[in-house]
């Protein structure tokens, strides 16, 4: 195996991952998860389901 070839592999590895750009921090998501779980207890409280 060359460089060159190694090199190319190594490329299309990390062209063929999935999952979405990467922004570092994920503060951002937890809010929003937390917010839809206080949402979610709330709307089953209001129905009467707990």
């Amino acid at each position: 195996m060359t460089a060159t070839t190694a090199a190319g592999n190594a490329h299309q590895a990390r062209r063929a991952r999935t999952g979405g750009p990467e922004d570092g921090s994920k503060l951002m998501e937890h809010i929003a998860g937390w917010a839809f779980v206080v949402v979610f207890a709330m709307l089953v409280t209001r129905l009467g389901l707990l």
